[in-house]
């Protein structure tokens, strides 16, 4: 062996040398989990559920900050630009990762090339939901309402280009309706005006809805998943009505590139502990996410599905943001 691929070879060992010292000594500090969105919302919420669980079976603590602010973008950026070291973590929704490289310009960051995926956690669909009182109590009777006064009747979303706006946008093509969009800066501003009476409707993700539901402070009119909900099997789908009109939020977690695969591993095996604890599924469950297991290669083409789809649903839509 000549003293080029001698030196080549010691270099690639001693990389890889000082990846597992550090992989050893990981974690020594506290580990953030990104939000990109306000709290109230799903990944906030999943966020809160899982990191005690987490942050014992990685053994450090784990902060969950939200960092919002332009759809997602300003939290996925700060963590597509973090130090690759694993004390960053990025805990998002598919709005961000899957619809704003559509619907921004410039969003800054690349969903495929800047992150890891890490580990998918489940999925839930969104709701659309009246205030107690409301005359919408249906479906049939939103589309009816919004077929005798065109442009009238309004709905309200955690913002432009997510998926609670582009769900409005998708019903009003499939049942030939024209209901207005009304975006808020994240759900729970969106559900307070709901539930304040001053919107009539809105489309939120259903673990930031089914409390209010349960409570009788919100009326389920139907969800956007393809099939009803365990966790609230009595709310009819839109798709009953509309096929085509399906959408749901999955939530999943991803490091900055670059991170070291020992780390990525240590993370994965920890997360597997969490999501192995009965008290947490079933917590996560009665929020009404779906937690069929997706492998981090299984998300990387679900991601780039999603990318796919996304696209022609915002171009058909005309929502775009600079």
């Amino acid at each position: 062996m000549n003293k080029k691929k001698i030196r080549g070879v010691a270099f690639f060992f001693g990389i890889s040398l000082a990846g597992l010292v550090f992989a050893q000594a990981y974690p020594s500090k506290p580990i953030s989990l990104v939000v990109p969105q306000t709290a109230g919302g799903t990944n906030d919420i999943v966020a809160r559920l899982i990191a005690p669980a987490f942050g014992e079976a990685i053994g450090s603590s784990v902060i969950v900050e939200n960092k919002p602010g332009a759809g997602g973008n300003i939290g996925t950026q700060g963590v597509a630009r973090a130090p690759k070291d694993g004390y960053t973590l990025l805990l998002t929704i598919n709005s961000a990762q899957a619809i704003n490289p559509a619907l921004y310009k410039n969003p800054g960051f690349d969903p495929i090339n800047d992150f890891i995926p890490v580990y998918y956690i489940g999925a839930t669909p969104y709701v659309l939901v009246s205030p107690p009182g409301s005359p919408y109590k249906t479906l049939a009777e939103v589309v009816a309402a919004a077929k005798r006064k065109p442009g009238e009747l309004s709905y309200a979303s955690a913002g432009n280009g997510t998926i609670s706006h582009l769900l409005g946008a998708m019903l009003n093509t499939s049942a030939g309706i024209d209901m207005q969009h009304i975006p808020y800066k994240g759900v729970a501003p969106a559900i307070n005006d709901v539930l304040g009476g001053q919107v009539p409707l809105a489309f939120a993700s259903l673990p930031s809805a089914l409390n209010y539901i349960k409570a009788g402070k919100l009326q389920a009119i139907a969800i956007s998943s393809a099939k009803r909900s365990s966790a609230a099997p009595e709310i009819p789908t839109i798709a009953e009505t509309y096929p085509d009109c399906v959408g749901e939020v999955w939530v999943a977690l991803f490091a900055p590139i670059g991170t070291p695969a020992a780390v990525v591993k240590k993370i994965q095996s920890a997360m597997d502990k969490v999501m192995a604890s009965p008290e947490v599924r079933e917590k996560l469950a009665a929020q009404g996410l779906d937690l069929s297991p997706v492998t981090p290669s299984r998300l990387v083409t679900l991601l780039k599905d999603e990318l796919a789809k996304w696209v022609k649903i915002v171009k058909a839509s005309g929502a775009q943001l600079d």
